[in-house]
């Protein structure tokens, strides 16, 4: 079975709503909503954890009682760093959960295509995560401000999520971080500091996370087209 952890536990301070973000509403539902139908949806799915900040624990339940057919469902509270509230929602998971996936809750755009394909690099693999080509050029800088270095773009990936892993290896992850106390950036940093290696599956570039109003307006934009 596959259990699917969402950290959404931020207030989201850059769209200045004063709120967690996941509560904004695209096209007339939360975000939240939008993220856990598309996980839903997918039939090797069997439950989701949202993990969220301790104030909103009570909101987040009525939020998601409003949206019917949702797989079996938990919300938990989250920590301090997302890193800790993806451990406390490991600690929430099934037994029968052999398959553990991480998403940004403010990623309501995933494609089923997408979460599939980490499911099945992760079974295979052990561990995966979705990600497109980089665009951009990108400068390597140093503290004073200088460049120091310019790297092949062809070798640059822009990370998103999912992220999908065998439960026992991102179990290993977290607990040999906790032990050295290190936090990194995403679980498949974690992952990667045990010597698993990491798989990547190739993303769609409308799988974008809200973070400003800016992104909300583009996220209005792909859901029109795509009911088109």
């Amino acid at each position: 079975m596959v259990s699917v952890i969402f950290p959404a536990a931020g207030q989201g301070k850059r769209m200045g709503a004063g709120f967690n973000k996941v509560f904004l509403k695209l096209a007339g539902k939360e975000i939240i909503r939008h993220t856990l139908r598309r996980f839903s949806d997918v039939p090797a799915v069997g439950e989701l954890i949202v993990v969220t900040g301790k104030e909103d624990l009570s909101h987040m339940q009525t939020i998601l009682r409003e949206e019917p057919g949702l797989k079996p469902w938990r919300v938990v509270a989250g920590g301090s760093e997302r890193q800790y509230s993806v451990k406390n929602g490991l600690a929430a998971i099934s037994r029968e959960a052999d398959i553990v996936l991480v998403h940004d809750a403010a990623r309501p755009l995933v494609s089923r295509e997408t979460i599939e394909a980490v499911i099945r690099a992760a079974r295979l693999s052990g561990a995966a995560i979705a990600a497109v080509p980089e665009k951009n050029t990108v400068k390597i800088v140093s503290g004073d401000g200088v460049v120091v270095r310019t790297p092949d773009r062809r070798t640059l990936w822009a990370v998103q999520t999912p992220q999908g892993f065998r439960r026992g290896i991102l179990l290993r992850a977290n607990e040999r971080a906790e032990e050295e106390h290190f936090l990194g950036t995403d679980d498949a940093s974690l992952v990667e500091r045990i010597g698993t290696p990491v798989h990547v599956v190739r993303d769609r570039y409308e799988n974008i996370k809200i973070t400003t109003p800016g992104d909300l307006a583009v996220a209005e934009a792909f859901l029109k087209e795509g009911a088109k």
